[in-house]
């Protein structure tokens, strides 16, 4: 399989619709987000090994929560449990030269290694900030149009309601599902959930 036949599948199950995430993935190889001895691996439509037990998600989860997420150019972004940087890598590559995607992965090897796959990818570099530590406070000193979070959590940390811009959309797995969160004005949010996805828990 190549990365276009991975594209090819995602639109034939239906999940991949909006064509700047299309063409998000096209310029964006996952295999440059796998260790190397998964590669054989990373056109499959399944979650893969990364470090310390952590992985990087199955392509379909990806592209249902970015669908979810609405991401556009010039979009200031919040990745939140960045791991590989795939997925960080393919918003970067979606808000363009006036966005801006802050990536945070608090397991240190695992920062590394997602640290290491941008790398790959320098026109995408500027874009992007990654800072290695827990996400529950501390952010950076930004509003977010959008914040999308890649481990299922308890409750949602007040500071990530705060750091949403109004009318700004929050995706994250809980409760087995996943939710979309749209921030209606500072203390209304529209609630959706999606039943039937597994993560690994926050940390």
């Amino acid at each position: 399989m190549t990365n276009k036949d991975l594209v090819k599948h995602l639109k034939k199950v239906g999940v991949l619709k909006s064509k700047n995430i299309e063409e998000a993935l096209l310029h964006v190889d996952r295999k440059d987000f796998v260790p190397e001895k998964y590669s054989d691996s990373a056109y499959f439509d399944d979650a893969l090994p990364t470090l310390k037990e952590q992985t990087i998600s199955q392509p379909y989860t990806v592209v249902f929560m970015l669908e979810l997420l609405e991401p556009k150019e010039g979009h200031t972004i919040l990745d939140v449990g960045s791991g590989s940087c795939w997925q960080t890598a393919m918003l970067a590559e979606i808000v363009g030269e006036k966005g801006k995607v802050y990536g945070i992965e608090v397991v240190p090897e695992v920062f590394e290694f997602g640290k290491k796959n941008i790398e790959k990818y320098p026109k995408l570099s500027n874009r992007i900030e990654l800072y290695q530590q827990n996400a529950n406070s501390g952010l950076a000193d930004a509003l977010f149009d959008r914040i999308t979070v890649a481990a299922s959590v308890r409750n949602v940390p007040s500071e990530w309601k705060e750091k949403l811009k109004v009318n700004g959309i929050m995706v994250f797995p809980k409760d087995q599902g996943i939710y979309k969160l749209t921030k209606e004005n500072q203390t209304c949010f529209k609630k959706e959930f999606y039943p039937g996805f597994v993560f690994v828990p926050f940390i």
